[in-house]
């Protein structure tokens, strides 16, 4: 009976698990049928989930939220592409329209000279939105070796005050600077430094004239925080998880009167993460911005400096 019934056993044994194999498969088989289906062209399409609460469910909400980032990607990636076409285009037009201008008719070398400087404003603006797309993208890739030191964050700041000052001086404005002594961080002095003064620089380009901007350094448990307040028109709830994207401006045709590319606030959050440190918008009590950059405090003693290369991939 053991001899004869054992083959039988061994055939029901196999048909039933392939029957139990299909059944467990098919709901994955579905979910791969269903994930084919979405392209590029329709990541806005998620896969069905029958029962969240098993392994199957759980699967398909991982791939779902896997999409939901794709799509948030490409779009920030469409957006970037247009954006950048854009601003790339301004001034190529600018400076067509200057030569056309001077070719039309004879001029005087005076007006040739002046046009001629007209198409160079145009070129610097250019190269300068040209070197500040490629030092974030060197930023997104983690090619950007930094050199750590031990910095008085107190003292780099009120250095990026005083050379900001004549900025200040022509609308008027005071930089009001607080500063808590003996506040160190460890972080790229140049990196750190380019983040202040695009935050600063920033307050002033948005403050009305004859007003103040307060700028405060001090300390917080380990942590030490660099504050920028200023008494402009304030960044709405709803924007200030977008103000530090790049090319996002608030008031379009005033960033464009500036000079601006929409680019500083993007570099100034690269700059603080790549220093691990973190940067964010508030709203003022009174109206305007607050601009807070937290940095982990160095408890190493100033003067004490130490080089490390370090290679940390940018924000975004």
């Amino acid at each position: 009976m053991l001899v004869l019934g054992l083959p039988v056993v061994v055939v029901l044994a196999g048909f039933g698990g392939y029957v139990l194999a299909r059944r467990a498969l098919t709901p994955i088989d579905h979910l791969a049928s269903e994930a084919r289906r979405i392209t590029a062209e329709r990541l806005h399409e998620r896969l069905s989930v029958p029962n969240q609460h098993d392994e199957i469910g759980r699967l398909a909400a991982v791939i779902n939220d896997a999409f939901a980032r794709l799509e948030s990607s490409f779009e920030q990636l469409r957006r970037f592409t247009a954006d950048a076409s854009h601003e790339l285009r301004t001034p190529l037009s600018v400076i067509r329209g200057i030569g056309e201008v001077g070719l039309g008719e004879t001029r005087t070398p005076a007006e040739y000279k002046e046009a001629m400087g007209s198409m160079l404003e145009e070129v610097d603006r250019l190269t300068n939105l040209v070197d500040t797309l490629l030092r974030l993208s060197h930023g997104d890739a983690g090619t950007v070796r930094l050199r750590r030191e031990t910095i008085d964050l107190g003292e780099l700041t009120r250095e990026v005050a005083v050379s900001l000052g004549i900025l200040a001086e022509e609308r008027n404005q005071h930089l009001a600077v607080d500063v808590v002594p003996g506040v160190s961080v460890s972080a790229d002095r140049l990196v750190l430094r380019e983040s202040i003064t695009n935050v600063i620089d920033n307050a002033i380009k948005y403050s009305p004239p004859a007003s103040s901007i307060d700028i405060r350094v001090h300390a917080d448990g380990h942590q030490a925080i660099l504050t920028v307040a200023d008494r402009g028109p304030g960044i709405a709830s709803e924007h200030r998880v977008r103000i530090f994207d790049r090319f996002f401006r608030l008031d379009e045709a005033r960033s464009r009167d500036n000079g601006g590319t929409g680019l500083g606030l993007a570099i100034a959050k690269w700059a603080v993460e790549a220093n691990g440190g973190q940067i964010s918008v508030d709203g003022g009590v009174d109206g305007g911005a607050i601009f807070r950059i937290v940095l982990p405090i160095d408890a190493t003693p100033l003067g004490n400096v130490t080089n490390m290369p370090l290679v940390r991939e940018g924000g975004r």
